[in-house]
C-alpha cells in the first residue's frame, strides 16, 4: 500500500471513529495530495511527493506549536510524523558532518549536498555544519 492509499484509508478510519481532529487534518492532506496531481497532470502522487506535502505540513506544525503551544497542533504532527520516514538524530547528523569534515569537505553546499537525499533536519544539518567548518 503506498503513502496515499495509507492516508485515504486512516482518514476514513477517523471519520468512522469520529475522530475530528485527525478527520480534518487527513482531509486537507488529501486535498493538497489532488491539488498536486491536479497541477502536476498525473493521475497519482508517488511516495516521494507525498513526503514532500507531508514534510511542509510538519514543519509549519512546528512552527505553530514553538509560536503557541497549541495542544491540537501537537496531535496533529504526531499523526504527520506517523507517514514521515523516521528522521536521523543529530548525532548521527553530527557523526556523518564530522566524517565528511574529516575527508576534506569544506565547503557547506558540498555537506548539504550529501544531507540531501537523507531523512535529516535541514535546517539541523545546516547549524551543525556550519559549527563544524568555522
Amino acid at each position: 500500500m503506498n503513502l496515499k492509499d495509507k492516508i485515504q484509508s486512516d482518514y476514513i478510519s477517523a471519520f468512522k471513529s469520529g475522530n475530528s481532529v485527525v478527520k480534518n487534518l487527513l482531509s486537507v492532506v488529501k486535498g493538497d495530495i489532488q491539488t498536486a496531481e491536479k497541477n502536476l497532470v498525473i493521475a497519482s502522487l508517488n511516495d516521494d511527493e507525498v513526503i514532500k506535502i507531508l514534510t511542509k505540513f510538519s514543519k509549519n506544525l512546528k512552527e505553530n506549536i514553538s509560536l503557541s503551544g497549541d495542544e491540537n497542533s501537537k496531535i496533529e504532527l504526531s499523526v504527520i510524523e506517523s507517514y514521515l520516514p523516521k528522521q536521523m538524530s543529530v548525532e548521527d547528523i553530527q557523526l556523518k558532518i564530522s566524517s565528511l569534515v574529516a575527508s576534506g569537505v569544506t565547503n557547506i553546499g558540498l555537506i548539504m549536498k550529501e544531507f540531501s537525499t537523507l531523512p535529516a533536519d535541514k535546517k539541523v544539518v545546516s547549524e551543525l555544519a556550519k559549527k563544524a567548518i568555522s
